[in-house]
């Protein structure tokens, strides 16, 4: 008798995550661009190849979105590290009143 058949399961390959409420292959995506685009508006569209994301479409303001929280983001950073260096005494502070400005 036959030895029963072992499927061999790579769930890394199998199993991919989809970041979008929204999918269309890049044959359809071929066919009609525009559609994809006014979706897109709507949602987060997932283009993909072969069942697979390869990237995705969004609305001009969630990029915008995106972009101005990797920008806050950078500011943080830049901050944090100015204050971490007047904490190891590596920048010269000067005390103003801010009263005499206004």
């Amino acid at each position: 008798m036959n030895a029963p058949f072992k499927l061999h399961v790579d769930r890394e390959s199998m199993i991919e995550e989809v970041l979008a409420t929204a999918t269309v292959s890049i044959s359809d995506l071929k066919k009609n661009p525009a559609a994809v685009v006014a979706e897109a508006r709507l949602r987060q569209v997932a283009i993909l190849n072969r069942n697979k994301p390869v990237a995705y479409v969004v609305a001009p303001h969630v990029w915008e979105h995106i972009c101005d929280v990797f920008a806050d983001r950078r500011l943080m950073e830049e901050a944090q590290e100015e204050l971490d260096a007047i904490e190891r005494g590596d920048v010269e502070t000067v005390e103003i009143d801010l009263a005499q400005y206004l």
